[in-house]
């Protein structure tokens, strides 16, 4: 009985630590994150987002999956930031494919390197929003950045200035001057610019001793896929041209109806993609939100003043939500050079007015033949005669049995009490001369 309530207990103690022991077998985990495409803010969001979660999990390592011709100078300045504070997880960099510009620049901040065998890293060259090489500043700056980046993981400097500056040169590796380096994936290796050719992630997890790690591959959600849409440098003026372009028609139409919503929709899909970049604040979505209330407004009430605040509140919140003034700039002008041209088909081939226009501008015409007359025309006096009640000078007042009148002479002076003969009437404009002894 003794030895039966031994085992009891035994087996109770056996059971509650089978759980701490499974839970310290627990395979290790790996977080992938893949860095496509441009680098701009909504890839800095995604990137904060992805390494928050993997420190939440206790994740051993962080694998970078790079394939990008480059980005947003500002922004890569971010994200290389926001790795080089990640201190508690190493980020390992996979080059599968390209890592050029900005994508050069952000891997020179991982633990390690790993380049498929047909990868490039390199030519990271800073250029200005019309594509052009941005001033000796901006390069400058451009430079200074490259070296810290390699100084800071470690790697010989040289490399990365001739990836930003043309003039040097690199006779090892058969670059001359004129030309920026880049470095295919023996070239990094040689150079110490890579620690190693692979050409799977899982070579990658056997090269950092992870081979037997857990995977967790981070994708982007619909709604940062959208977000990184709708703020490319290219789609941004399309949104606005949109939008201003369904507003003006808008204003054309009875009403508020389908141009309207296709303008306004293009203006929400704007702010709700920079939002979720972090680009848009709450105070530029209540300038805009104001914006459209005194549109809506300007339905209701007169002069038009209401549309033209509710429009300059509008620009005023794309300024406040942009993530770069030249380029918000350009972006608004085109949407306004398509607004204009699409007020000009409408009024020209279509012939149709601006309702806002009518509300603060008289249309109405008071014509003869509606009925308006200025003055009564009297031109049955003409060759009538009348007396001068004052003396002309050329003008003055004549009488017409009870009847007075303005009146004009011909030219001379003409006294009181004097027989004239009306010569013509124009409008209320009465001409007359003195008669003759003989006429009269």
């Amino acid at each position: 009985m003794k030895k039966l309530r031994i085992v009891w207990v035994l087996s109770l103690l056996l059971g509650l630590l089978l759980p701490l022991f499974s839970v310290g077998a627990q395979n290790e985990t790996v977080y992938r994150i893949p860095l496509d495409d441009v680098v701009e803010k909504a890839l800095y969001t995604f990137l904060a987002q992805s390494i928050e979660e993997a420190e939440e999990a206790n994740a051993e390592a962080i694998i970078i999956e790079m394939n990008t011709p480059g980005g947003l100078v500002d922004e890569a300045e971010n994200i290389a930031k926001l790795m080089a504070d990640t201190e508690d997880i190493p980020i390992y960099l996979f080059i599968n494919n390209r890592a050029l510009s900005a994508g050069a620049f952000l891997a020179l901040y991982a633990e390690e390197i790993y380049m498929s065998p047909n990868a490039t890293m390199g030519a990271a060259a800073v250029i200005d929003q019309t594509g052009n090489a941005a001033d000796e500043k901006a390069r400058s700056a451009w430079a200074a950045s490259m070296r810290n980046a390699a100084e800071y993981s470690g790697r010989n400097p040289v490399y990365a200035l001739a990836m930003v500056d043309e003039s040097l040169e690199i006779p090892e590796l058969g670059v001359d001057a004129g030309e920026l380096l880049t470095l295919s994936a023996s070239e990094a290796l040689e150079v110490g610019y890579a620690e190693g050719i692979v050409n799977s992630l899982d070579e990658v997890l056997d090269a950092v001793g992870l081979a037997d790690a857990e995977v967790v591959s981070v994708e982007e959600s619909f709604l940062v896929k959208l977000a990184r849409f709708v703020t490319n440098p290219i789609i941004v003026p399309i949104l606005l041209s949109i939008g201003s372009l369904g507003l003006v028609l808008e204003l054309y139409s009875p009403g508020f109806g389908l141009p309207g919503i296709a303008g306004l929709s293009a203006l929400m899909l704007f702010f709700y993609g920079h939002m979720i970049a972090g680009l848009a604040g709450y105070e530029a979505m209540l300038l805009f939100a104001l914006g459209v209330i005194l549109l809506i407004a300007e339905i209701f009430l007169p002069f038009g003043i209401s549309g033209v605040l509710g429009g300059i509140a509008i620009i005023g919140s794309l300024y406040l939500a942009g993530a770069d003034m030249t380029q918000i700039s350009i972006s608004i002008l085109i949407a306004l050079g398509v607004a204009i041209i699409g007020m000009v088909i409408i009024m020209k081939f279509f012939g149709r007015r601006l309702k806002l226009f009518n509300k603060i501008i008289l249309s109405d015409s008071t014509s003869t033949e509606r009925g308006y007359v200025s003055s009564i025309e009297r031109r049955e006096l003409v060759g009538s005669t009348a007396d001068t009640l004052t003396p002309l000078r050329p003008s003055g007042t004549i009488v017409i049995g009870d009847e007075r009148l303005d009146a004009v002479s011909e030219g001379n002076f003409i006294d009181r009490n004097k027989k004239v003969i009306i010569r013509k009437v124009e409008g209320s404009r009465i001409v007359v001369r003195e008669l003759k002894e003989e006429e009269m």
